[in-house]
């Protein structure tokens, strides 16, 4: 009899092909080398359990949009598999007063869209490596706003120049470059190719700030054509919270 955990494994393992291969085959459209796109898997609302058997296919680059979920699970998970190598990413909208706690960690936030959270994570990093908590800056990409959505969190477009060098002047900070999510109801060609635009403006002032993270489940192919080097999937991979393991 097949084992829960082996079924699960196996779920998983057959959706992480799929994923690849549609990685692969929308760089090889857009002419581009496959390795030049990376996937993070989003692990918001699963079981640790779930983010452990990632791993044990080779799945290190995970992700959060929650940090009161994130915290809990970053610690089960170290406990399940102490050995792992994870980059834990933070994907969803932060709080200021959340800054200290996901600076024991997170490998990288993708979704700094103000100054005042760049100076609440930058003090929030430097008193971590001081408690001995972390040894390294933390990585960030500033996310756009492409419509100017409040309500959708972002920085505007024309306000990115600013956040970014805020970032780029930190210590405990390094700017590795742009997120966003394409609008609801908008063309998503349209929109990743305002925010390919908005990526080139940013690296033409800051040369190392190379990342672009954009694509998810339903429209990473059309952001793999716009550029984007790192997609962040978790329904193709994970399915829907009511197909989860227990």
């Amino acid at each position: 009899m097949t084992q829960p955990g082996t079924a699960r494994r196996d779920q998983l393992a057959t959706a992480l092909d799929a994923v690849r291969a549609r990685i692969d085959a929308a760089c090889e459209r857009a002419g581009r080398a496959p390795g030049t796109v990376r996937l993070v898997a989003v692990t918001k609302t699963f079981p640790a359990t779930d983010a452990a058997l990632l791993t044990d296919l080779g799945m290190l680059d995970l992700a959060e949009n929650r940090e009161q979920e994130a915290a809990g699970k970053v610690a089960e998970l170290h406990e399940l598999r102490p050995d792992a190598a994870v980059r834990w990413h933070m994907v969803g909208r932060l709080q200021r007063n959340k800054a200290r706690s996901v600076a024991r960690w997170a490998a990288e936030i993708q979704s700094v869209d103000s100054v005042r959270l760049a100076r609440a994570l930058d003090r929030g990093v430097g008193n971590a490596r001081e408690a001995g908590e972390r040894t390294t800056p933390l990585d960030v990409l500033v996310q756009a706003s492409i419509d100017s959505d409040p309500e959708r969190g972002g920085c505007p477009l024309d306000a990115l120049g600013e956040l970014a060098d805020e970032v780029a002047g930190s210590s405990e900070l390094r700017l590795r470059g742009l997120m966003a999510v394409a609008p609801l109801h908008a063309d998503p060609g349209q929109s990743f190719d305002s925010l390919a635009r908005a990526a080139d403006r940013l690296r033409s002032d800051h040369p190392d700030a190379t990342e672009l993270s954009a694509g998810m489940t339903n429209d990473l192919e059309i952001a793999i054509t716009h550029g984007s080097t790192c997609v962040r999937v978790g329904t193709a991979l994970l399915g829907t919270r009511g197909l989860a393991s227990p």
